[in-house]
């Protein structure tokens, strides 16, 4: 599976290397604030890109989460169960957004 890392991300960091390493080490020290594996940690991260329907969050902690070992259902079943939380529509463009990552629902070739 491919990384894909966004073209716009990419020239951002050339723009903005200092800013870039900042966002990045943020990142890091959260995902190691705790006791949740890098799998957990990127599915949490997955509901909550849903929750604010940001489209290429939901594409990055999608691969993020596979490439931590999370199986093809488990990101599947981090957005249905946060469906009473954030509401159907959001997280059915957020499956869609998923499909894009994952090239399939269930259910679908």
């Amino acid at each position: 599976m491919a990384t894909n890392v966004p073209g716009f991300y990419i020239r951002t960091k050339r723009q903005h290397p200092e800013y870039v390493a900042a966002l990045e080490a943020l990142g890091e020290a959260a995902r190691k604030a705790g006791p949740l594996d890098e799998k957990t940690v990127q599915l949490v991260q997955l509901a909550a890109a849903a929750a604010v329907r940001s489209e290429g969050s939901v594409h990055s902690h999608a691969r993020r989460a596979l490439k931590a070992g999370a199986t093809a259902e488990e990101p599947r079943h981090a957005l249905i169960a946060v469906t009473s939380t954030i509401g159907f529509p959001h997280v059915t463009a957020a499956l869609s957004w998923l499909e894009d990552v994952t090239g399939k629902l269930k259910g679908r070739k």
